[in-house]
């Protein structure tokens, strides 16, 4: 993972959060059913607010090539792109203020704690990240959707973290998603994946990540109001406490992504 504080301890890592005897059982569930179609489950994300003068600079772009070039020399690295925030779509999104992102992809945890601590992934932190963000946030979750989600140059993808709210568990939402997106179908061509975070020191509270791709922005734009995904977001929403939603587009220096 990539961290502010100093590197007393090089990086932050992914940690655990307890569960339940039944939400564990709910989101081992989950994330059994996708494991045989999805042969990148993990799902990593990172929120940059760059400093205004590293984008006028343009060091946040020396900040994405170095991020983006991790995809040549960390092993167990299936998929990553890096690059700017298209939209903020959501108040949370616009008070966070993300300017850029970084999503990667991993078939294990354990492939995700080895990029962490790659000298690779350090040397991209230390030379590029800590001079040029002013905040990040993280989160990182495995993929409880049963089928993959790829995506390449020219993918749209709309990011959505959320809290849920008091005496509301985190594996509620989770079954509650795998309902509605499995009966609203692929909504106007979207692949979805999504899942409890497992990595609180630096979600800034955010507990649940989903991404839901697509061929373009065109197709991205073409759910506003649709019928189908309207109801999804009604089934959801009384579990929700806040929710950040924001949309990129992956450029052509991102790796395939793995199915």
């Amino acid at each position: 993972m990539i961290c502010l504080k100093a590197f007393s301890s090089p990086l932050h890592l992914p940690t655990l959060r307890r569960l339940t005897p039944t939400s564990s059982l709910r989101v081992a569930a989950a994330t059994m059913s996708s494991s045989s179609a999805v042969a990148t489950p993990i799902e990593h994300f990172v929120l940059f607010k760059a400093r205004p003068e590293a984008v006028t600079s343009g060091a946040t772009a020396a900040m994405v090539s170095s991020l983006q070039a991790l995809a040549t020399v960390v092993p167990g690295l299936a998929y990553i792109h890096a690059g700017p925030v298209l939209r903020l779509r959501s108040p949370a999104a616009e008070a966070l203020g993300p300017t850029h992102l970084l999503h990667s992809r991993y078939a294990t945890k354990e492939d995700l704690a080895s990029y962490a601590t790659h000298p690779a992934h350090v040397a991209a932190v230390q030379s590029h990240v800590l001079p040029n963000a002013l905040d990040i946030t993280a989160v990182d979750w495995v993929n409880a959707a049963p089928l993959p989600s790829p995506a390449g140059p020219g993918s749209a993808v709309r990011l959505t973290l959320a809290k849920v709210k008091e005496g509301v568990e985190v594996a509620q939402l989770v079954e509650k998603v795998a309902a509605v997106t499995k009966a609203a179908g692929d909504a106007k061509g979207a692949k979805v994946s999504f899942g409890e975070n497992f990595s609180p020191a630096r979600a800034k509270g955010y507990q649940f990540g989903m991404v839901a791709v697509f061929d373009s922005v065109e197709e991205l734009d073409a759910v506003e109001g649709d019928g189908k995904v309207e109801e999804a977001k009604a089934a959801v929403r009384p579990l929700l406490d806040e929710v950040m939603v924001l949309d990129f587009v992956v450029g052509d220096a991102s790796t395939p992504a793995s199915l």
